[in-house]
């Protein structure tokens, strides 16, 4: 009798990138909901929307680990939605935060694109994407 709860082949578990990606985005989903939990219960009313906008990354991040995890059409899915999410969080912040710093007294993850992250917000969502992309039924 087949096992109907086998890890579908497009699993992002599957290979060693793939491996790497889940990971990735493991920590940055653990980090950055961390970071606004720490920011929101300490100190909110110094920099509200910066740190609403990191817990919001926090909770894309979570969502596109989980789908990369799952793999499958409902997976691919939600990695898919989550990674474009995170695509234009990043740019939008990044732009904005630069554009008008009085704004963001405080960092995000995504202020001035991920650079207190060495650029890994930046990068992460192309490659996520990429890798979505990549391993598409069909192909």
């Amino acid at each position: 009798m087949p096992e109907t709860s086998a890890r579908p082949s497009d699993a992002a578990l599957g290979t060693g990138l793939g491996r790497v990606l889940l990971l990735v985005y493991g920590i940055f989903a653990l980090s950055a909901s961390a970071r606004a939990l720490v920011q929101i219960t300490t100190h909110f009313g110094e920099a509200p929307l910066a740190y609403l906008l990191s817990a919001f990354a926090g909770l894309v991040y979570i969502s596109a680990t989980v789908g990369l995890a799952i793999g499958g059409t409902r997976g691919r899915l939600i990695a898919l939605v989550s990674c474009t999410i995170e695509l234009v969080g990043v740019l939008t912040v990044g732009i904005l935060s630069i554009a008008d710093a009085v704004a963001f007294p405080d960092d995000t993850v995504w202020s001035r694109f991920g650079s207190g992250y060495g650029y890994v917000p930046l990068v992460l969502p192309f490659i996520g994407l990429w890798w979505i992309w990549r391993h598409r039924p069909g192909r």
